[in-house]
């Protein structure tokens, strides 16, 4: 799944980063798309929560992130980190009790709030207590307007003016002398678009699995309820957990008991399993039976080299194939060590040789085969028939899985 958003930068005084606004795309045209206003809310809260990371938008900042009437009373806010977003109420939202009590509801919690495109109205005084930046759009707002909003907010000095819509020098500078804060405007950026990538929630809770599992000391309890809320997942392992291939004669009856029953090295094994079979589902089934077959080659060839992550190594190395975006990007994403990115990306290290050396196999290049097996001292019969093994392994495992 693509993620598209585009992103501005408002600065602050000094001409420094102070915060993004950021607004929903549907792709690579960085126009607002012909869907309502609730819609596009909705769709950019849902691309941040499966994007793993406001950070990476924004640098670290803040993000101005619009809300409508109808997301703000539904407390849509609240699915985003207090510390990292600035809740921009629409212009055309209309003030009324239940949007100011809604406000006053996240005021309370720690949340910053901004009138977006502000227009002057004595009913908006109620909401002031409550508000900490109002934009002034230069592209609407006339000078009597200006002075206007400046003497309403006079007796609320906390405050702070953002000047929108910049896009002169002289604008800029008549912003600074009214006392503006923060600036934004194709003067100093036009909005920059991002393609990234955002995955669903099935996939969100898989990726939680392999960073639990990664810790040195995985909680049982944190993997059950993982297992248990997604129904999915719940039965994938149950089915995996009584697969004649553990030839186990007593009836597993909960999630629990399978993660016990399992045990952390087989647990690992399965949610690598379960993680290439969710990051595959829109591809030809050959990618994933050959990003299994990758996986227990390394795994086979490191046995006695002690790589323990060398399957997942080879599990993840068709990842930017299966869901189309760049390798880079998907490892910093993932909870995984620095040394098995470096063999995925940069092909260091003694699981990396065998990842290459499967490669040649898939490709049948029985020229170089030979000799690269003399160059990491591997025996080339002997890697030929482990290579074998791992398709047939791949393909069994995949029936697991299906």
């Amino acid at each position: 799944m693509t993620f598209y958003v585009a992103r501005q930068p408002i600065l602050a005084k000094d001409k420094s980063l102070f915060a993004y606004e950021l607004l929903f795309r549907q792709n690579l045209v960085n126009a607002f798309p012909e869907i309502n206003e609730n819609e596009a809310t909705a769709k950019l809260i849902e691309g941040l929560q499966f994007n793993l990371g406001l950070d990476n938008l924004t640098d670290g900042t803040f993000a101005f992130i619009n809300f409508t009437h109808d997301s703000l009373l539904d407390g849509f806010p609240l699915l985003l980190p207090k510390e990292q977003i600035v809740v921009e109420i629409l212009e055309t939202v209309k003030p009324g009790k239940k949007l100011l009590a809604a406000c006053v509801d996240l005021k309370q919690k720690g949340y910053t709030i901004a009138l977006d495109d502000y227009e002057h109205s004595a009913v908006w005084l109620h909401f002031f207590p409550y508000v900490d930046i109002i934009k002034l759009d230069y592209s609407l707002t006339k000078e009597d307007q200006f002075h206007e909003i400046i003497e309403a907010i006079k007796p609320f000095p906390a405050i702070k003016l953002l000047a929108e819509k910049i896009e002169t020098h002289q604008e800029y500078q008549h912003a600074i002398e009214i006392g503006c804060d923060y600036f934004q405007g194709y003067f100093f950026s036009r909005p920059e678009m991002i393609k990234t990538v955002a995955f669903n929630p099935t996939q969100l809770s898989v990726i939680q699995l392999m960073s639990e599992l990664n810790k040195n000391e995985p909680d049982v309890t944190t993997i059950t309820s993982i297992f248990e809320s997604e129904v999915n997942l719940s039965f994938k392992i149950l089915r995996y957990a009584q697969s004649p291939v553990f030839k186990r004669r007593a009836k597993i009856e909960t999630i629990k008991q399978a993660v016990v029953l399992l045990g952390l090295s087989e647990l690992k094994r399965f949610v690598s399993l379960l993680f290439t079979a969710q990051f595959s589902a829109d591809k030809p089934e050959e990618l994933t039976v050959m990003s299994l077959a990758r996986a227990r080659f390394c795994e086979l060839m490191s046995e006695s080299h002690k790589q323990s992550s060398a399957f997942l190594v080879g599990l993840l190395s068709l990842l930017d194939a299966m869901v189309d975006a760049e390798i880079t990007e998907l490892m910093d994403k993932l909870p995984i060590s620095e040394e098995m990115k470096q063999a995925i990306i940069q092909r260091k290290g003694k699981t990396a040789e065998f990842l290459t050396l499967c490669e040649l196999y898939e490709k049948a290049d029985w020229d170089k085969i030979d000799q690269y097996c003399a160059d990491i001292k591997v025996c080339a019969d002997k890697s030929g028939e482990v290579f074998q093994h791992a398709l047939g392994w791949a393909s069994l495992t995949m029936q697991t899985l299906r």
